[in-house]
């Protein structure tokens, strides 16, 4: 059987439902540069997997990705439809400076140049609110995969941060077990981010550059929400976590994951250290390629997608 051919014609839904079944993760690379394009979609074609390329609002306004067109355009240029596919992540009703966002449009936007699947982030609302944002999504979306958040994966925000060790004792804003039981029947998504253990990378200028805190995941409450769910699980803020963790996530439900930090400080100390583009673009490739080899260990996974 022809890969590109038989890969190319699977809608996004289909091909994260089929990752479920095999219990393999597929990982969502967040493009805050445009010149990272390529070599992460190069990267995943050449590690024979599949990957979404992604971009989440905060990658146009705190960095360089431009917004949902120049990132259209940028992938029209290198995509490879038999093992990559455009997510818009985090689109927030209010965003990481508590600002109230006109999150509508965006996604508007996003549907109507072709974007394979979209993210509302309603996490910091309440959960009537996050519901009725989400169920808003679902119905402009037409179809389309709609992934949302439920519980706060933290690190965003902009302020000193919570040390990480206060953070997974306290269990300050893991996913409520009975709120995300309601969310998965109420809300009409396809894909539930929870939060469990992960973080997000620093985004403000002072800390965007520091190594993430190596993150820890609550395996018992993980396995909770997917019973609770039935859905396919995202785990956002995947750099940084411990490998063995990841893949026993990925056993207990965990089917899609963001990888942004690992790649993005890749790129950006090239740069700094007086490499050119495309000495910058190698070292984004190679780093990809760590993650799929090394820390996801899904190098050759594409055949379980067939």
């Amino acid at each position: 059987m022809n890969t590109e051919k038989s890969l190319r014609e699977v809608a996004s839904a289909e091909i994260v439902a089929r990752a479920r079944r095999a219990k393999l993760v597929i990982p969502a690379f967040n493009i805050p540069y445009l010149p990272m394009m390529k070599p992460v979609i190069e990267a995943v074609r050449d590690a024979s997997c599949f990957g979404f390329v992604a971009v989440a609002r905060l990658e146009w306004t705190k960095f360089e990705a431009g917004g949902v067109e120049p990132v259209r355009e940028e992938y029209e240029r290198w995509k490879e439809l038999q093992c990559v596919r455009l997510h818009l992540d985090h689109v927030p009703v209010i965003d990481e400076d508590n600002l109230r966002v006109d999150y509508l449009p965006i996604i508007e936007r996003a549907i109507a140049l072709g974007y394979d699947s979209v993210m509302v982030d309603g996490s910091r609302l309440p959960l009537e609110e996050n519901l009725a944002a989400t169920r808003r999504v679902v119905e402009i979306a037409g179809g389309l995969p709609v992934e949302a958040e439920l519980g706060a994966v933290l690190g965003h925000e902009d302020g000193p941060p919570l040390s990480y060790e206060e953070i997974f004792a306290s269990k300050q804003g893991f996913t409520d077990v009975e709120e995300a039981r309601q969310f998965a029947r109420e809300s009409g998504c396809s894909w539930l981010s929870v939060a469990v253990g992960s973080i997000h990378g620093a985004v403000s200028r002072a800390l965007r550059d520091a190594k993430k805190a190596t993150a820890r995941l609550d395996l018992a409450h993980l396995t909770a929400l997917a019973q609770a769910t039935g859905l396919p699980l995202v785990l956002h803020g995947g750099s940084g976590i411990e490998p063995a963790a990841v893949r026993e996530a990925v056993k207990l439900g965990i089917t899609k994951i963001n990888i942004g930090t690992e790649i993005r400080q890749a790129y950006e100390q090239a740069l700094r250290s007086g490499a050119d583009i495309e000495t910058a673009r190698r070292q984004t490739y190679d780093r990809t390629r760590w993650v799929i080899r090394d820390f996801l260990g899904i190098e050759g996974s594409i055949a379980k997608l067939m």
